[in-house]
């Protein structure tokens, strides 16, 4: 398990490897400005291995703002170009709603509960997120 915090940023991570490869990744606290550097690094090394899948529980992430946006889509497209994924699951009710306004709902995987994005099944509808890629 890797455990990272940016206690001055008001953000932590911890991680852990499934047995087929997978990382989960959770996430607890505000996803913003002052926390972005920080876990863009995180992430980064969490995804160093090719066609590596992580997959980033958002459940306890109170706050987003578009730096922290920025984070996730630039770690999505890093995902991308080696071969894997990142799939985004439970977005807390104000995450979901930033996600929505900004669009980025469209240019993420976002899926409604961790098991779905485990099992990559396709989420119907998450709300507050109508237009989630599928």
């Amino acid at each position: 398990m890797i455990q990272f915090a940016a206690h001055d940023a008001g953000l932590s991570l911890t991680s852990r490897t499934e047995r087929d490869g997978r990382v989960i990744a959770t996430l607890r606290g505000d996803l913003c400005v002052a926390s972005a550097p920080a876990l863009r690094e995180h992430l980064h090394n969490l995804l160093r291995r090719p066609a590596s899948q992580l997959i980033i529980d958002l459940s306890a992430v109170g706050h987003a703002d578009s730096s922290g946006l920025a984070v996730l889509v630039a770690s999505g497209r890093r995902a991308g170009l080696l071969g894997g994924s990142l799939r985004l699951a439970v977005p807390s009710p104000e995450v979901a709603r930033v996600l929505a306004v900004t669009g980025m709902n469209r240019h993420l995987d976002i899926f409604p509960t961790l098991r779905a994005a485990m099992a990559g099944q396709r989420p119907q509808e998450v709300e507050g997120m109508a237009g989630s890629r599928r």
